[in-house]
C-alpha cells in the first residue's frame, strides 16, 4: 500500500478523503463532533438574538463547561470557519460569538439529531417537566423547535 497527500482541494460536488489523516475535513468533523463542540453550536443556534452570545453568556448555558474547554473549543471552531467572533474595545475587552452561515448550516441538522432522540427517548429517561423550564429544555429530555427561535437556554452536556 503506498501512502499517499492529499493536496487537492475538493471542488464543488467533489468529495473529500475524510479518513484519511491529512483530510482538511477531518478537523472539522473532530470539533464539531468534540465533546463541546456540539453544546457551543447548538447553543449559538437556540440565541434568540441575531448579535450572537458573548462568552459568559456561552458558559453559563453550557451546564459542566469549564472556561479553558470553552475557550479551546471556540478557537477550534473559529478557526475552521464555523464561528465568527468580535472584539469589543471596552474594560474589559467584550467578546462575542455567534455562527457563521456554514456554522448555522452544519448546526441546524445538529438540533433535528436531538429533537429526534429526545422525542425517541423512552419514558423512564425523561425527566418531569417543571414550571418554568427553559425552551431548551430538550437537551435535558424535552423537546423545542430550534428553528423557530428557541430561547438560549441551558443545555447539558449529553
Amino acid at each position: 500500500m503506498v501512502d499517499s497527500e492529499q493536496v487537492a482541494v475538493a471542488g464543488v460536488g467533489a468529495r473529500y478523503e475524510v479518513f484519511h489523516t491529512d483530510c482538511p475535513a477531518r478537523d472539522v468533523v473532530d470539533h464539531v463532533t468534540s465533546r463541546w463542540g456540539i453544546w457551543v453550536l447548538i447553543s449559538l443556534l437556540t440565541t434568540t438574538r441575531g448579535d450572537g452570545l458573548r462568552f459568559f453568556e456561552l458558559r453559563e448555558s453550557i451546564h459542566g463547561i469549564s472556561e479553558k474547554m470553552l475557550a479551546q473549543t471556540l478557537r477550534g471552531l473559529v478557526a475552521d470557519g464555523l464561528v465568527w467572533r468580535e472584539v469589543t474595545p471596552a474594560t474589559p475587552p467584550q467578546v462575542t460569538y455567534g455562527l457563521t452561515p456554514f456554522g448555522r448550516d452544519l448546526g441546524e441538522p445538529l438540533t433535528d439529531l436531538f429533537d429526534r432522540i429526545t422525542r425517541g427517548l423512552p419514558p423512564e429517561l425523561k425527566p418531569a417537566r417543571t414550571a418554568g423550564s427553559s425552551a431548551a429544555s430538550w437537551a435535558r429530555g424535552g423537546s423545542v423547535d430550534i428553528k423557530a427561535g428557541g430561547g438560549a437556554g441551558v443545555l447539558g452536556a449529553g
